[in-house]
């Protein structure tokens, strides 16, 4: 933390793997050992001696020694070294030009690299030339580099501690670097504080060093309260991934520089509650239930997102009571879901599964007996949504004739037929397929009543909930012979992971198809949904919008531009907006945008706002009665 007024205040930068994404030797080696048959093993070679240098393992001077021996560089390759560098400019400088510029008298860059190509990079992002600090080449006079100016005390050991004590800076000095040289700014008390900066490189021997990690420049002004172009940094946002989410969506996240903690199987309530701590974003399948006492723990919770269609393993309503955003998958699996009960209705009706398992046992059984076409038969859906609809059409094209039941009015698709009632579809159909959602007044939807109700030999499919079907009764179905065969992808119960035991009534059936809750588990699905749903938590988190939230109200959102956006959550309670605004009028703020959606709980208002307003602005509207939370975005 400063310690001192900030224009006391002087800020020490590295260049390579810190101003930049690479090592500039490094890139410089690729450029001008380019056609060398032992290209790759000579870049490897310099490659280990920049970590052993900057691990501290081997003195400075030896590094640079070693590394323009091998280089065999040219000041022809100077020009094509800095184009590249120019594109390898670490995000976090790139973001915060602001802070270059407006404090380029407090900040110098000091590195062991080489003035003709550090100059070229950091001016144009404010950077001062004579704040630069580094080595000079030595070329002959053929142009090739043979060497440094061995005068230089960069070119030394312990040459930053000596260039620093030579500045003789007069106030705090605060050292952001990647490299044990850095660190001993701080070792021979010439710094206030050392940051280890690891956004590009993380050195262990230079992290036990340092007075604080800086996974990106964000973090350091975020830790010393300066001007910065993130409100919060992403470092500082943790992700909990559950249940096997799809790897698309990890690099997602750490794409955005977010800390991601990845579990493979679900977490029963104990287990989430003591992981969710400190979690900002959290995302779980089906199998992880979000309860309210998890709710209560999740103190820096913003979000949830559930890799799957259905919501009904979180609760919603505390969700929206503490001002956490819920979004889903309402589409991403549908075709893989329609895909697999097309395929469980063709191998019911044409009874492969029974005579598979007799083909293992050295049993040939060829007859048609019990084998029918699916061309004809009456498919009845219950639940008429995104995989009822297209289900729908899919079986038309086979040439069935396709009812449903939905308890919503919904348009039917081709030639599908609306049944007024659940008992008329139970009647009609020769196969009864499952689409219904989770909700709790679906438990036990079909039961010992409904299956009365079926045809005698109905092939009945469940690929929605496992709770929706009271399982005993379809045990006593099939046993009597009222269901001829049935297929189940859900469960009331499931294993947590792979490695438990499936129990269940419903093993030991030949005719019945048990798959592990796989309905939506192809390739093509988890990818969709491993892109999908972070697209949507990261619209929140980076912009506020909540459009496709299943508990927030739907605001889709511009982009914010050169403005500051406030989000303010709140009790659903009359007044909320005046007294908002009343607060912007008092301080004479320039509303730039303002956006309000409400559900008949919570108020959701967005105001985009010019940057000059005062932090007691903040703090006033936090402190506004029935705010459940508060975030600031720029």
């Amino acid at each position: 933390m400063l310690t001192k007024p900030l224009e006391q205040t002087y800020f020490v930068i590295d260049f390579d793997s810190t101003f930049t994404k690479v090592e500039a030797l490094d890139v410089l080696g690729e450029i001008s050992l380019a056609g060398r048959p032992d290209r790759d093993d000579v870049l490897d070679q310099i490659k280990a001696i920049t970590d052993r240098g900057m691990a501290g393992e081997i003195s400075l001077s030896e590094s640079l020694r070693l590394r323009l021996k091998l280089l065999n560089a040219h000041r022809d390759h100077l020009p094509a070294l800095v184009e590249t560098l120019t594109g390898k400019v670490s995000d976090s400088f790139q973001r915060n030009r602001v802070f270059l510029t407006d404090h380029a008298d407090q900040i110098y860059v000091v590195s062991s690299g080489f003035k003709e190509f550090i100059v070229p990079i950091v001016t144009p992002l404010g950077i001062k030339e004579d704040h630069v600090f580094a080595n000079t080449f030595e070329f002959d006079e053929a142009g090739n580099i043979i060497g440094c100016d061995c005068t230089n005390p960069l070119s030394m050991d312990k040459g930053k501690v000596q260039l620093i004590r030579d500045l003789n800076l007069d106030g705090d000095v605060y050292v952001i670097g990647d490299g044990y040289t850095d660190y001993e700014i701080k070792e021979a008390g010439l710094a206030n504080r050392f940051y280890a900066f690891t956004e590009n490189v993380m050195r262990p021997t230079v992290i036990e060093k340092a007075d604080h990690i800086a996974p990106s420049l964000d973090e350091f002004l975020y830790h010393n309260k300066l001007s910065r172009s993130q409100s919060y940094p992403k470092s500082r946002i943790k992700v909990l991934l559950l249940e096997n989410v799809h790897p698309v969506a990890v690099n997602l996240f750490e794409q955005e520089g977010f800390k991601v903690e990845i579990r493979k199987g679900a977490l029963d309530e104990d287990e989430l509650i003591e992981a969710i701590r400190d979690v900002s974003i959290l995302g779980i399948r089906s199998k992880t239930q979000v309860t309210r006492r998890v709710l209560e723990n999740a103190n820096k919770l913003m979000t949830i997102g559930a890799f799957c269609i259905g919501t009904n393993q979180i609760d919603l309503k505390t969700c929206m009571e503490r001002g956490i955003a819920v979004f889903n998958a309402p589409y991403s699996n549908t075709r893989s879901v329609v895909e697999l009960a097309i395929g469980e209705i063709i191998m019911l009706i044409r009874n492969i599964v029974p005579k598979s398992n007799q083909m293992h046992q050295g049993d040939w059984d060829k007859s048609a007996k019990n084998s029918f076409e699916v061309r004809g038969k009456k498919l009845g859906l219950i639940g008429y949504g995104n995989i009822g609809t297209q289900l729908s059409v899919v079986a038309e094209a086979l040439g069935m004739e396709v009812y449903f039941y939905d308890v919503v009015d919904k348009l039917s698709l081709g030639n599908a037929r609306k049944c007024k009632s659940l008992d008329e579809l139970l009647a009609i159909a020769d196969i009864i397929s499952m689409h219904v959602d989770g909700r709790p007044d679906n438990k036990n939807l079909i039961g010992k009543r409904e299956f009365d109700r079926m045809k005698n030999g109905v092939l009945f499919l469940n690929l929605a909930r496992g709770h929706v079907v009271d399982v005993p009764a379809l045990v006593e179905a099939l046993k009597s012979g009222k269901v001829g065969g049935a297929g189940v992808d859900v469960f009331p119960h499931e294993p947590k992971t792979n490695q438990e035991e499936f129990v269940s009534e419903l093993r030991g059936f030949s005719n019945v198809i048990l798959t592990p809750h796989i309905g939506g588990s192809t390739e093509e699905a988890q990818e969709n949904i491993g892109n999908f749903v972070p697209g949507k938590l990261l619209e929140y988190i980076n912009n506020g919008s909540t459009y496709g939230s299943v508990n927030f109200p739907e605001l889709q959102l511009p982009l914010l531009k050169d403005s500051h956006r406030l989000l303010h959550i709140h009790a659903n309670v009359p007044g909320i907006m005046g007294r908002i605004n009343q607060i912007f009028a008092k301080h004479d703020i320039n509303i730039r945008g303002q956006y309000l959606k409400t559900t008949e709980s919570i108020g959701y208002v967005i105001t985009d706002i010019a940057k000059n307003y005062s932090e007691e602005v903040v703090e006033e509207l936090k402190r506004i009665e029935h705010t459940i939370k508060f975030r600031l975005l720029y």
